[in-house]
C-alpha cells in the first residue's frame, strides 16, 4: 500500500528534513506501508528548495517541485495533487505542527471506507488570529461549501487515489482545497489527533492572506449573490414601508415638516447597500474574468525525481 505524502512548503528549509526523517520512521514502523513524498517549494525566501533537492537526491521516493512565484499553499498541493500516485494521499504541513506520529491514525480510519478524513484537534495551538479565522472558516464553509454539520475540517487529511483524480480536475487559478473535497464527496470521517506547537517562526499566513483564502470560498458558492438579492428586496421594502408612514403622517398632520437628516440617511443605508451588492457582483465578475484570461493556477521552474520537466502552467 503506497501513501503519497504531500507537502507544500514555504521557509520550511529549517524543518521539512526533519518532517521527511519522522514520516519515514512511522512506515518503517508499519509493515505493508510504503510512502512517497510530493514536495512543492512555494518560492520560498530561504534555502528551502535546496534542502528538497538535496532530500530528492538522498531519497528515490521524494518527489521536489519547485514554483515560479509564491502562487499560495492550496495551489502548491494541487500542483502536488497532480504527482502523486499512492494509493492514499496525505495532506500535512512542513511545521511539525500535523505531526507524523499522528499519520496512522489517519490511514487506519480511511481504511473503514471512507473517500476522505480529517484530522481533528481537541486542543489546537495556534496564534489567537489563526484560531479565530479557523472558527470563521468553520462556519463559512457550513453555509458557502455545503460542509455536512457533523465533519470538522483541517489541514491534517487523507483521501483516496480516485478522489484525488477527480479533484486535479479542477483548474481555476484560486482552489481551495476543502471546498472541492465537498463537491466531489460528502462519504467523510473524522479521527482526533494530537496538534503541536511550531518548532520554528510562526504562521506564514497573514491577515490579507487570511481575507484572500476565505475570499476563495466565493468560487464554489452562489450564496453571497442570494445574500445580496434578499438584502436589496428587504431594502426596498423598508424603503416602501418608510414612505407610507410618512405619506401617512403628513395626511394626519400637514404641519409636520419632512426632515432633510432623515432622508439622507436612507439613502446612505440604501446605497450602502447598492455599492455592498455591486462588490459582490464585481468579485465574481473578477473571478470569471481571470479564469477566462487562463490565470495559471501554478507553474513549475524545476522538479527533481519527477519524468516531466516542469514549465507548464496548471493543465
Amino acid at each position: 500500500m503506497l501513501v503519497s505524502v504531500v507537502i507544500p512548503c514555504y521557509n520550511s528549509q529549517a524543518t521539512i528534513g526533519k518532517v521527511v526523517d519522522l514520516v519515514t520512521e512511522e512506515f518503517d514502523k508499519n509493515p505493508g506501508y510504503a510512502c512517497e513524498f510530493v514536495l512543492v517549494n512555494d518560492h520560498s525566501g530561504d534555502g528551502t528548495f535546496g534542502v528538497i533537492r538535496r532530500l530528492a537526491q538522498e531519497r528515490e521516493n521524494v518527489k521536489g517541485i519547485d514554483l515560479l512565484r509564491n502562487f499560495g499553499q492550496h495551489n502548491a498541493l494541487m500542483a502536488a495533487l497532480s504527482y502523486a500516485k499512492g494509493d492514499y494521499i496525505l495532506g500535512m504541513d512542513d511545521d511539525m505542527q500535523t505531526h507524523p506520529s499522528q499519520i496512522f491514525k489517519l490511514i487506519n480510519k480511511i481504511e473503514e471506507g471512507y473517500d476522505l478524513v480529517y484530522g481533528v484537534y481537541p486542543h489546537k495551538k495556534n496564534s489567537p488570529l489563526k484560531n479565530l479565522s479557523s472558527k470563521l472558516n468553520e462556519v463559512s464553509s457550513r453555509i458557502l461549501l455545503g460542509r455536512p454539520k457533523e465533519i470538522s475540517s483541517s489541514n491534517f487529511w487523507i483521501i483516496t487515489q480516485a478522489m484525488c483524480r477527480e479533484v486535479v480536475k479542477y483548474t481555476s487559478y484560486n482552489p481551495y482545497i476543502d471546498g472541492i473535497f465537498y463537491r466531489v464527496t460528502h462519504n467523510i470521517g473524522n479521527v482526533t489527533v494530537e496538534h503541536f506547537k511550531r518548532e520554528v517562526g510562526t504562521s506564514n499566513y497573514t491577515l490579507r492572506k487570511l481575507i484572500r483564502l476565505w475570499l476563495a470560498y466565493w468560487n464554489y458558492s452562489v450564496i453571497p449573490l442570494r445574500i445580496s438579492a434578499v438584502l436589496g428586496m428587504l431594502s426596498a421594502f423598508g424603503g416602501f414601508i418608510a414612505a407610507l408612514v410618512i405619506i401617512i403622517k403628513k395626511m394626519l398632520s400637514p404641519d409636520i415638516p419632512v426632515g432633510w437628516s432623515s432622508i439622507i440617511c436612507i439613502m446612505v443605508v440604501f446605497f450602502g447597500l447598492v455599492l455592498m451588492v455591486l462588490g459582490i457582483m464585481g468579485e465574481y465578475l473578477g473571478k470569471v474574468l481571470l479564469t477566462i484570461n487562463n490565470t495559471p493556477q501554478y507553474i513549475i521552474r524545476e522538479t527533481v525525481n519527477i519524468e516531466e520537466t516542469g514549465t507548464d502552467h496548471r493543465r
